[in-house]
């Protein structure tokens, strides 16, 4: 195949250094929503924890069931003790309270509320187990052949597998089969009770067309997106894995959409970039000299929390990347 290259000045992006070097968990993919082509990847079929990128599989199997009529917006839904015990970051209803069913995902989307994930499972599904298998058999449906879930949320678990590749096909079907539902992965704020919550993905706040989909964070997977944007009707997935930090990844991120977008310029400009792997290697993405590869071994368990925070804001708005924060010891498994 024939390859015209760009000649391009080399410049420094210190974030894509940061975010693969000696990191086992690190994982990336930029994708064309529309035609489904990879224009960058780098460890995209390697297994790794999607932490509450989960959810947005929670909510295709919801979008699914209000589709086909086997759910309502207006349902309400009754929080099972199951649901209410799940830990933070959850909306905190307490066992036997009541939140429709559109409050319930607006909170899974906003909040990445641990609690409202479980109890949309157990609504849909009648169990949170039913509904997890119904989620693996979906991606496997959907051409997600390293994905396995085995809880609604995506709270640590060792068995819950999947890759970079199989969460960009997630995100395509979803604008693909539920575009009416999409706006969900876009809510900046949403009020409940009096109280607001911001979005987890601090994307959506700094511009660059921006309107979706979702963040995850435990300790073994590291700080995990699924952003989308659009610019000048043409729109891209892009997915990383195994952040550092939430600053650091969401720099990662801008760097690797920015250049995704600049292919699609400069295409349009004439320029025969038919191998957009190469134009993102000369800019600087390719392995570092000081990079250990990552496999698919054996991932060490994490801790039984996951939180979000707005630290990734702050570094593209102005421009910085937050310092890495630091994160509890690992905890053992707990025993199924």
């Amino acid at each position: 195949m024939l390859v015209v290259a760009v000649t391009i000045a080399p410049f420094s992006r210190p974030t894509m250094v940061a975010e693969a070097a000696v990191n086992p968990a690190y994982a990336s993919i930029v994708v064309d929503a529309e035609t489904g082509e990879v224009l960058f990847a780098r460890y995209a079929d390697n297994r790794r924890y999607p932490a509450s990128v989960t959810k947005v599989m929670t909510l295709y199997l919801a979008f699914e069931a209000l589709a086909a009529g086997r759910a309502r917006l207006d349902d309400v839904i009754t929080v099972s003790p199951r649901a209410a015990s799940q830990p933070p970051s959850k909306l905190g209803l307490a066992a036997g309270q009541t939140i429709t069913l559109e409050d319930a995902m607006k909170a899974t989307a906003v909040r990445s509320a641990n609690d409202m994930a479980v109890a949309i499972a157990e609504h849909i599904g009648g169990s949170e187990a039913r509904f997890t298998a119904q989620m693996t058999l979906k991606a496997q449906e959907l051409g997600m052949t390293h994905t396995r879930y085995v809880n609604a949320n995506g709270l640590p678990d060792a068995r819950q597998l999947t890759t970079a590749r199989d969460l960009a096909i997630l995100g395509r079907a979803v604008m693909r089969d539920y575009p009416q539902y999409y706006r969900f992965f876009g809510i900046h704020d949403w009020v409940y009770n009096g109280r607001t919550y911001t979005n987890t993905n601090g994307l959506l706040r700094t511009g660059g067309g921006y309107d979706g989909m979702k963040t995850g964070l435990t300790n073994a997977s590291g700080s995990n997106i699924m952003a989308s944007a659009v610019r000048d009707g043409k729109r891209l997935i892009t997915v990383v894995l195994g952040g550092q930090s939430s600053a650091s990844r969401n720099a990662h991120v801008a760097a690797l959409t920015d250049t995704g977008f600049e292919v699609v310029r400069l295409r349009r400009q004439g320029e025969r970039i038919e191998v957009a792997q190469l134009f993102y290697e000369q800019r600087g993405f390719g392995a570092q000299p000081n990079e250990t590869p990552a496999g698919d071994g054996p991932i060490q368990y994490a801790a039984v929390t996951e939180t979000e925070d707005d630290e990734g804001v702050t570094a593209i708005l102005n421009g910085g990347v937050a310092p890495r924060p630091a994160r509890p010891e690992a905890a053992a498994p707990t025993p199924a």
